[in-house]
C-alpha cells in the first residue's frame, strides 16, 4: 500500500462507512478500487468521488443522479457540464427541500396549536377533579 492509497478499513474510518456500503457503491458503478488479490485499495479518484456521493446523498440526490454527474467530470470541457447539471439539479433538489421544510413548519405549527388547546382544556378540568 503507498501514501496514495487506502484500504477499506482506512475508507471506512475516515468516511464513517460500512464495508457493505462501499462494496456497494462499487457494485453501482460509482468506486472502483484497484484489486490486490481479495484486497481492495481505493486512490485519490476514489475518495474524491466518495466524498461527492456522501454529500449528493445528504442533499438528497439519488445514487442513479450522482452517477451520472461523475460521469459528467471525463467531458473534456473543463467540467462546464458538470457544473452546469450539478447546479441545475441542486436547484430542484434545494426547490423541493424548501417546500417539504415550510410544510414541516405548518406541521409544527399545528400541533402545538392542538397541544396548547390541549393543556388548557387540561388546567380547565383539573379544577373540577380536585373539587370532585
Amino acid at each position: 500500500m503507498t501514501d496514495q492509497t487506502m484500504t477499506i478499513r482506512q475508507m471506512c474510518e475516515d468516511f464513517n462507512v460500512t464495508p457493505r456500503t462501499l462494496r456497494f457503491y462499487e457494485a453501482k458503478e460509482l468506486l472502483f478500487p484497484v484489486r490486490e488479490g481479495q484486497k481492495r485499495l481505493y486512490g485519490k479518484r476514489d475518495r474524491a468521488r466518495l466524498k461527492l456521493i456522501l454529500r449528493g446523498k445528504r442533499f438528497g440526490f439519488s445514487l442513479e443522479e450522482i452517477r451520472q454527474l461523475l460521469d459528467l467530470y471525463y467531458m473534456d470541457d473543463g467540467q462546464e457540464t458538470q457544473l452546469r447539471e450539478t447546479y441545475a439539479l441542486a436547484q430542484k433538489h434545494l426547490a423541493d427541500m424548501e417546500s417539504q421544510r415550510a410544510e414541516l413548519d405548518d406541521a409544527i405549527a399545528e400541533l402545538k396549536a392542538q397541544m396548547d388547546w390541549g393543556a388548557a382544556r387540561l388546567a380547565q378540568l383539573e379544577p373540577k377533579r380536585a373539587a370532585s
